[in-house]
Order: C-alpha cells, then sequence, then structure tokens
C-alpha cells in the first residue's frame, strides 16, 4: 500500500497601519502578485490564505482586480480565506469587545471581498493565552494556527502535531494546528527535493496525517534576496511542481477542510506562547544574547534532549521591557474605555474604526520584524488613537472648549499618574519618575509630540559589537556566501560603524525633567549619556497638587531634592507648575528653586524637554534661535543663550515655539538608536532633546525663578 500524507499551507499576509506606500507596493509586486499568479498557474494547489485589514485596504483601493482574483481562486475550491482581527492586533492585550468586534469586521470584509465565510482565524504573531479560545469560539472562529512551539511547551512533540487538537475554555471549543517548525525553517531555505523528501519520510500507510505551514507571505520575495530566489529563480515553480508530480501520495488540503473531515487527534491546553523567535527577545537584553547563543550550541552538538526544555519570556513582558509601549498600550485602553462609552452613532462607528487601527500590533513589541523602533509606525498608531479620543471626547463634552485633570494609575504601576485634558492638548505626567511629562498629545493635530525613544541595549547589539571586532560585519550591498534569512548569522548593517554608536540612557527622555550639571558638560557627553548629574531629581518621585480655576488647570509638582556640592548633599526645593488653558494647546511652566541647605549652591540647571520630530533627520526640518543661522536635528548643536527657539518641520507643516523668560543656552541632540532587521542593522532617529540651562548660584535661603512657554502651530492654518 502507497504511504500517503496531507500537506496544508497557510499564508499570512500583512501591512502595518501606516506603513509607507512604496513598502505596500514592493510587497505587492515581488510577493503577494507572484504568489497569486503562481496558484493560477498551478491549479491542483491549495492553501489557506490571510490578509489584514491594513493590506486589503490598500489593495482595494490600489489593486481590485486582484482581490478578484483571489476571489475567483475561492470560488473553485483552491483558495481558503482566513480572518482574524481586522488591524491585526494581539488580541490578548486588547479588550473583549474589541476582540469580537475587529474578528467579525475582518470575517465580514472576506465574505463581502470573495464571497466565501471565513473559517479559520490567523493569530497575529501566534501570541497564544489560554483565555483566546472563549472569545474566538464566541466569534464563530472553528481554527486556528499556532507554532508547534505552543505544543512543545506541554510535551509533545514533531510526531504528535500532523493533525489537530481542541482546546476550550468554559465549555467554548476551538480547534488548533501546529505550524511545523522544519516546514518553516526550509520553505523556502531547503531544495524543493528536500521538502519533498522530509514528507515522503513522514507519509505513513493510513494516509491521515497532515503537515501544516503557517507562515508570513512577505519572505517569499520581500526578505533580502527572497524575490530572486523564489521567483526568478523558480524555488516555487518547482516546489509547486514537486507536489503536482507526487500527487499520488502527497495530497494538498486547507486546514478548514482537514478540520471538518478528520477527528481531532486530542485535547489540549496550551500556555502562554508565540512563536520560539518571539520568546527570545521578550526576555531582557542579556537573557535575549544569551539563550540564542545557547540554542545554537545546542544545536550544533544535537543535544536535543536538552534544547525541549530550554523556553523563553512572554509577549507581555515587552510592556515591562520597554515603558515607552506600555505608554502607548495603556493610551489604548483608555481610549478603548472612551470610544465604548459613546451613544451608538455614526461618529461611535468611526471612533471605533480609528480605535482599532492603534491597536495594530506592530509598535508593540520588538524583534527582527516588530515596528516598535520604526517612528512613522508609533505614530500612525497614536494618531488613530488620538483620532477616536477625538471623537469620543467631543460626544462626552457638550462644551466645544473644556480643560480637565483626571488623578489614576493609567500605567498600572500602582502609583496615580495625573492628566491634564482639554480640548486642545493632552499632558500626562508621572510624579513617581521625575514628574515628568511623558505623553504630550496635540489634538487638532492627532500627533503625539512626547512620542521618542530611550536608547536602550539589545541582545543582538552584541552579535554586532563582536563581528565589529573580527572584521565580520557585512555592508549592504555587499553578497553573502548563503541566502539570509533571520534565522542565519551574518552581522549585515546598512552603514559602517554603528557598533561606535551604540548609547544607552540611564532614565527614560521626556519633557520637565530637571537635571544638575557640572559646569564643564559638554553636548557631546549628554549626547552620549556619560554626563555626571548633581541632584537626586531626574528620575526620583514628586509630590503634586492640582488646581482647576475657569478654564485652566494647573499642576504643580515639588520635591525636596539634593545637589552635590565639592564632597556634600546640599538641601533644594525644587517646584514647577504646569498650566493647561481650554482652547488652545499652549503650555506654560513656572519653576522656582529654593537653596534650603546652608551653603551656596553652584550648578548649571536644566529642563529638559523631548521631542518627536518625525522627519526630524530630512531635510525640511530645522531649528532656530533668533538672529542665528538654522540648524538640522541630526548632529548635536549648541546654541548662545536665547530667549527664544523654534522647531519646524516644514514637511508636516509643524513649528512649535519656545520661549524662556531668561535667556538659556540651548543643547539640541538626536535619539538614534540602532536596531536590528530582516534587511540589516539600521540607525534611527527617534526625536530630539532639549536640554534649556541656565547658570545657578544660589546661596543660602535664595531663590531663583524662570518661566517656559511652548505654543505648537499649525503652518497651514
Amino acid at each position: 500500500m502507497t504511504k500517503r500524507i496531507y500537506l496544508a499551507l497557510a499564508i499570512h499576509n500583512h501591512q502595518p497601519v501606516g506603513n509607507f506606500d512604496s513598502v505596500f507596493d514592493q510587497a505587492y509586486r515581488e510577493a503577494y502578485e507572484p504568489m497569486v499568479a503562481a496558484l493560477e498557474r498551478h491549479p491542483h494547489i491549495r492553501m489557506a490564505l490571510h490578509y489584514s485589514g491594513p493590506l486589503r485596504d490598500w489593495l482595494a483601493a490600489r489593486e481590485p482586480g486582484f482581490l478578484a482574483r483571489i476571489r475567483a481562486l475561492a470560488a473553485r475550491g483552491q483558495v481558503e480565506l482566513m480572518a482574524g482581527g481586522y488591524y491585526e492586533p494581539i488580541l490578548s492585550a486588547i479588550p473583549s469587545a474589541d476582540k469580537e468586534a475587529q474578528i467579525r469586521k475582518l470575517a465580514a470584509a472576506v465574505a463581502n471581498d470573495f464571497g466565501v465565510p471565513a473559517s479559520g482565524l490567523w493569530l497575529a504573531e501566534r501570541v497564544w493565552e489560554p483565555h483566546l479560545a472563549l472569545p474566538l469560539a464566541q466569534a464563530g472562529v472553528e481554527y486556528t494556527i499556532v507554532d508547534d512551539t505552543h505544543f512543545k511547551y506541554v510535551g509533545l512533540d514533531d510526531a504528535d502535531l500532523f493533525g489537530y487538537y481542541v482546546t476550550e475554555e468554559q465549555g467554548h471549543t476551538l480547534k488548533i494546528f501546529g505550524s511545523s517548525k522544519h516546514l518553516r525553517y526550509t520553505i523556502p531555505w531547503a531544495t524543493p527535493e528536500e521538502v519533498i523528501a522530509h514528507l515522503q519520510d513522514e507519509a505513513t500507510e493510513e494516509g491521515v496525517k497532515v503537515a501544516v505551514m503557517g507562515d508570513d507571505g512577505e519572505k517569499f520575495g520581500l526578505w533580502p534576496g527572497t524575490y530572486t530566489h523564489v521567483w526568478q529563480k523558480g524555488w516555487m515553480e518547482r516546489l509547486f511542481a514537486a507536489i503536482e508530480e507526487n500527487a499520488e501520495w502527497l495530497r494538498i488540503i486547507t486546514p478548514g477542510e482537514y478540520a471538518r473531515t478528520y477527528p481531532a487527534l486530542g485535547r489540549v491546553y496550551l500556555p502562554t506562547a508565540s512563536y520560539d523567535e518571539m520568546t527570545e527577545w521578550a526576555l531582557p537584553a542579556q537573557l535575549s544574547y544569551e539563550i540564542r547563543h545557547v540554542k545554537h550550541r545546542l544545536q550544533a552538538a544535537a543535544e536535543r534532549e536538552i534544547l525541549r526544555f530550554i523556553r523563553g519570556g512572554f509577549w507581555r513582558s515587552f510592556l515591562v521591557k520597554y515603558p515607552e509601549i506600555n505608554t502607548l498600550h495603556k493610551k489604548m485602553l483608555l481610549v478603548s474605555r472612551k470610544v465604548w462609552a459613546m451613544p451608538e452613532s455614526p461618529a461611535r462607528a468611526q471612533a471605533q474604526d480609528a480605535l482599532w487601527a492603534g491597536q495594530c500590533n506592530c509598535p508593540y513589541w520588538h524583534g527582527v520584524f516588530g515596528g516598535f523602533y520604526l517612528f512613522h509606525i508609533r505614530t500612525a498608531n497614536y494618531e488613530r488613537l488620538l483620532t477616536a479620543e477625538n471623537l469620543a471626547d467631543a460626544a462626552l463634552h457638550p462644551a466645544p472648549q473644556w480643560v480637565e485633570h483626571t488623578e489614576a494609575d493609567v500605567d498600572c504601576d500602582a502609583a496615580n499618574e495625573v492628566l491634564l485634558s482639554g480640548d486642545a492638548a493632552n499632558l500626562y505626567f508621572d510624579p513617581a519618575d521625575g514628574g515628568s511629562c511623558f505623553e504630550w498629545d496635540w489634538r487638532p493635530r492627532a500627533y503625539n509630540l512626547a512620542n521618542v525613544l530611550s536608547r536602550r541595549p539589545e541582545g543582538y547589539h552584541r552579535d554586532l559589537t563582536v563581528a565589529a571586532e573580527a572584521g565580520q560585519v557585512v555592508g549592504a550591498g555587499e553578497p553573502a556566501e548563503e541566502l539570509e534569512s533571520i534565522h542565519t548569522t551574518v552581522v549585515r548593517v546598512k552603514e559602517r560603524g554603528l557598533e561606535r554608536e551604540l548609547y544607552y540612557d540611564w532614565y527614560r527622555h521626556a519633557s520637565f525633567l530637571d537635571h544638575f550639571l557640572p559646569p564643564d558638560t559638554t553636548v557631546d557627553a549628554v549626547l552620549r549619556a556619560r554626563f555626571g548629574e548633581l541632584g537626586d531629581f531626574v528620575n526620583q518621585p514628586y509630590g503634586y497638587h492640582v488646581a482647576e480655576g475657569p478654564g485652566t488647570v494647573a499642576l504643580t509638582l515639588a520635591r525636596d531634592g539634593h545637589v552635590w556640592q565639592g564632597n556634600t548633599f546640599c538641601p533644594l526645593h525644587l517646584e514647577k507648575q504646569v498650566r493647561l488653558r481650554a482652547g488652545g494647546a499652549d503650555v506654560e511652566a513656572r519653576y522656582t528653586l529654593s537653596n534650603t541647605s546652608g551653603q551656596t549652591i553652584a550648578a548649571h540647571f536644566a529642563v529638559e524637554t523631548s521631542w518627536a520630530l518625525l522627519g526630524g533627520n530630512g531635510p525640511t526640518a530645522s531649528g532656530q534661535v533668533p538672529g542665528q543661522t538654522p540648524f538640522g536635528f541630526n548632529e548635536p548643536v549648541g546654541t548662545p543663550p536665547s530667549e527664544a527657539l523654534s522647531l519646524r518641520l516644514g514637511w508636516l507643516n509643524m513649528e512649535i515655539e519656545l520661549s524662556f523668560s531668561q535667556a538659556a543656552a540651548l543643547w539640541l541632540f538626536p535619539l538614534h538608536t540602532i536596531s536590528n532587521s530582516e534587511a540589516g542593522y539600521e540607525k534611527i532617529y527617534q526625536g530630539t532633546c532639549l536640554f534649556a540651562r541656565w547658570p545657578l548660584e544660589l546661596a543660602p535661603g535664595a531663590s531663583w525663578s524662570v518661566e517656559l512657554a511652548v505654543r505648537p502651530h499649525d503652518l497651514t492654518t
């Protein structure tokens, strides 16, 4: 009797909200369209396809004929369409109401676009948590696909995964397939003959086993070198031809058809997990480096019995590893509560769609593919969330101009934050962390002016420094000895010398941070985060109180801290008051410093503000103090004492004016991060820090004050 086996392929296609149109277009031309064209040439090849909402919207606007071609494939039973959260959220990280609504929105789009129901669901980044079985089942999902990693965490092995299992939550059942890591790593990296040989080895006389591979469509053309390998050199053509030639024993099937035809292998309860690489990325930097290299050593030594017990981290740890991700996530939760509190109306439907777009997963994590380090991707999510919040607040506040404050534990650290909110601006303060302003929303522009990123060590930074020391770094245009993927060890850089720009911050960059600096401090030292700090104010707790008046709200933050003088800490009282008014985005701040010690305090006092100048390394971005030559934001800059400064982004028609009641010497320096991607290491501009500095000499009992004003301008009005 001939041994047989089924093969089920599921291809996930996605581009994040806010990605460049050129990237959508390239992905379409080099990955998405060639795959559909190959299916049209090979009518006996069947697979499941998933298109996320942002990609579906782009295709509907730019390539509607492409959707018609997929509809034709679905009509003849060659393609099975999968649903998911419309805007590709990490489902476990968004509110329950948003989970179900996003799934139903994409399911409705699938039915409308392709004329068939979606029975399966693509789980974004395969981030699974046990509670998901309930909302997925309630949304009508029949099956989903996770990695074999999830199953191995509960003791199953490769031989146990040629089928699907059933899980449940509160009696609601869901079918779950495990995607084969072997197939993910060999398609398209091994030869088609090797793929076929592996499947033949797994075939049985019963012929009911199914090998499942679910993976990203971008690796079939968009990853470096894959367009040439997969399409121009015909790798996919050879694979499809080989499957057809072996049709007697190798049967191609869609996951949904298999799930409806054959019984489950059993019941299973999977732990929290994602794909193997994601669990590595979620760990702290040093552990991320160590686990990856331990795995490499064990794989080289064929220590499989040890490898199976090595487990990485938990996806939600990204909310701890990167405070900026937690800020975005908690903003999303706040906006979701506001939107669902709106009365049912067209405005609420519009706000819901903007909210869901702001839940797109890409800036909520970081790995080789995570978009957290991509400035424009973070900006896009904030823009959608602020659009939703503007609609919600317009419905919830009867007056067009208003201002209010809230004291709540927004970031979920068991300490209250203070939110100053108005019709034109939001300022979120963390009294426990230097009394800093960590979110500064310019609401008419739906733009978070504080959306900067601090510089932190990454596990892969050590790979870069080791490779640079050994002279083994590969430049952007240099050929590699092997076809590259995220699993290869090639260290490729988009520009040379990046290892010399690995600077790490010891605090989170934000606004209204208070520094006391030695007089000989330089802007270069501040840029490199290698400067002396004489005070204990930057990331320490402040007390606070809030006063509301007619059309105004004022937050006063105060700390009794110390400034190091010679060989002693001298007490100093610092008070800063920030005021926001209804009807405008202008912000006023007043600082008062009082020497409560018995000796003179001499230092440079600096107020740090951080500015999310998207495209600040481009030609239309400039800063200027009156009477001086404009400067760019890509290099550190020092200016003579001035009472004013303007920060301009011409391409966004945006300008921020700052004024000081006493002339301040100004330092501006860029925040550049060094991050890795499937295309190599790159330097990315993440915003600009401004230190406004004043020489300070306070006698015992003396006080000193200064006022700052910030005025955003929309240059189109």
